[in-house]
């Protein structure tokens, strides 16, 4: 079964409406599909000369978050009959290959890529990526060669992003090193723009509530009701690599993450840290903000300085807190800086919130 019959047995079972820009998009997965099918990504011998198979090409679907990328991604990766496959957020995947080339070092190779690569290929034949984006100079440097000998393997890779590859790893570090890697992508992969011009994800939040006080058992059941629809209950944990440390969100999928309050404000962490959740997460769910004040300052501060991060990257909040934004800091020093935090959190309640930069 291709993609397209896939997504109209859906659209006919109701359990999807069918996109124009989505529909659009379909023959491009089909292609890949179709071509793995008639291609073994293995080198073929006729009488005395070699011949590899035609390259399969992949795909690089980008577009505006919420337009249905990842649902489609998900869909023919269900249904691509290719047995050596694997789906996972590219983040999580390019911290894996960190890990494996530190242990690669260890052996005294002077090339901790190739074996890494080679290790990758010899598993996995289609490789699905969520929400390709760089933005760490250490990704940047190593990508372009990893890619490379993967491909050079056969590997088919697609993913999602909410970038044009051109504007992958935009104003970067040495990005004139970077460049190589945006036209290997462009070669060997198929781009397409999925221009929805429907937010589905901010639909499902239309006229939600998401910001729930007290943060009691009513809340945390309305709050998993909605993670539920934006994820399908389907979540594994995102680490991000902030000036050498790791930074782990719990919970996370298509652009979604869920984290209590302790994670994130009640751990060692600064603005970096902030801003890099900002820049990986387009939902936020933060569960469990205590009252605040004299006697949790610290934690009171890292909180100011991630609703500023998120306010400022138009991540949408999704939350449960002790009291309303007006009563969470009612004493000690910060009380007048936390003013600006409160009117923040009002604003970020708002139906429409995020809508023209976070979520288009």
């Amino acid at each position: 079964m291709l993609l397209t019959d896939r997504y109209n047995a859906k659209v006919q079972a109701g359990e999807i409406n069918p996109d124009p820009a989505q529909i659009e998009a379909l023959p491009f997965f089909d292609i890949v599909a179709e071509e793995m099918a008639n291609s073994t990504g293995k080198k073929k011998l006729f009488g005395l000369f070699g011949t590899d198979d035609v390259p399969v090409k992949g795909l690089y679907l980008w577009g505006g978050v919420g337009r249905g990328k990842s649902m489609l991604m998900d869909l023919f990766f269900e249904t691509v009959p290719e047995p050596r496959k694997r789906r996972v957020h590219f983040h999580a995947f390019m911290q894996e290959v960190h890990s494996a080339m530190h242990e690669a070092r260890k052996t005294g190779v002077d090339d901790a890529i190739k074996p890494v690569a080679d290790d990758i290929a010899q598993d996995v034949r289609l490789l699905c990526f969520d929400e390709m984006q760089i933005s760490d100079i250490t990704d940047a440097m190593i990508v372009g060669r990893l890619f490379e000998n993967l491909f050079a393997s056969g590997v088919v890779i697609v993913t999602t992003s909410n970038r044009v590859p051109d504007d992958l790893y935009k104003n970067g570090l040495n990005r004139n090193l970077f460049v190589p890697f945006i036209d290997l992508l462009k070669s060997r992969m198929t781009v397409h723009e999925l221009a929805s011009e429907t937010d589905y994800r901010q639909d499902r939040l239309e006229g939600e509530q998401v910001y729930f006080s007290p943060a009691n058992a009513v809340a945390k059941a309305k709050i998993s009701d909605i993670w539920q629809s934006l994820t399908g209950g389907a979540a594994e944990p995102l680490i991000l690599r902030v000036k050498g440390r790791d930074l782990t969100l719990p919970a996370f999928r298509n652009g979604i993450a869920r984290a209590s309050f302790f994670d994130l404000c009640g751990q060692p962490l600064g603005a970096a840290d902030y801003l890099a959740v900002a820049e990986n997460v387009r939902v936020l769910v933060l569960e469990d903000i205590p009252c605040l004040s004299r006697d949790n300052f610290n934690e009171a501060k890292r909180f100011v300085t991630l609703i500023d991060a998120l306010y400022e990257g138009k991540v949408r909040l999704i939350c449960s807190a002790a009291a309303q934004p007006e009563r969470l800091y009612l004493e000690g020093e910060g009380v007048f800086e936390f003013e600006r935090t409160a009117s923040r959190l009002r604003e970020m309640q708002a139906a429409e919130w995020g809508t023209e930069q976070a979520l288009t």
